[in-house]
């Protein structure tokens, strides 16, 4: 076989992007209205149409939303950690420190620039603790925001009533 013959046609981009926006537009028009009759027209003869359920969420739990946001925290700090030591391993083994002292004494020449290393300055000790202090703020910081937010969110729901979702089962 050929590859023509093997891979499916796809219809075009412009029909493909009509089609979505059609499907998504009797969705909203069935959302806005659930008991619908073009929803139970459209449905397969046998079949009913996609159960839907409006919710509103009103309050979210703090204790739950503290221990999630920890976890993702600690989770981003350990992503930060890692990358700063693997850029900077790069660099030195690319040699950037040692080009940056050779530009330093060819600038600024004489005996001052003899003993100059930028290595005394972001060496691999200082930044890695320096990353590891600002990722335990971070930890900190992640987790009150997300806190209190979880706090004013539920004081916010009490006055206006939370959001409303619509949930609708799979139709396939």
């Amino acid at each position: 076989m050929t590859d023509r013959q093997e891979t499916a046609v796809r219809a075009p981009l412009g029909e493909r992007i009509s089609a979505k926006l059609s499907n998504a537009a009797d969705e909203h028009r069935a959302n806005a209205q659930p008991e619908s009759t073009r929803a139970a027209k459209k449905a397969a003869p046998g079949r009913r149409p996609p159960r839907r359920a409006r919710l509103r969420l009103t309050r979210i739990d703090p204790w739950s939303v503290m221990k999630t946001s920890f976890l993702l925290a600690i989770a981003f700090a350990v992503v930060t950690v890692v990358s700063v030591f693997i850029i900077w391993s790069v660099l030195a083994a690319a040699g950037v420190w040692d080009s940056i002292n050779q530009t330093v004494q060819d600038v600024v020449g004489g005996q001052d620039a003899a003993g100059w290393d930028v290595e005394k300055y972001v060496g691999m000790s200082r930044v890695m603790g320096f990353t590891i202090l600002v990722s335990v703020v971070d930890v900190i910081l992640i987790t009150a925001i997300a806190t209190l937010g979880a706090f004013l969110y539920n004081m916010a729901a009490a006055l206006l009533g939370g959001v409303e979702l619509t949930l609708a089962e799979d139709e396939h």
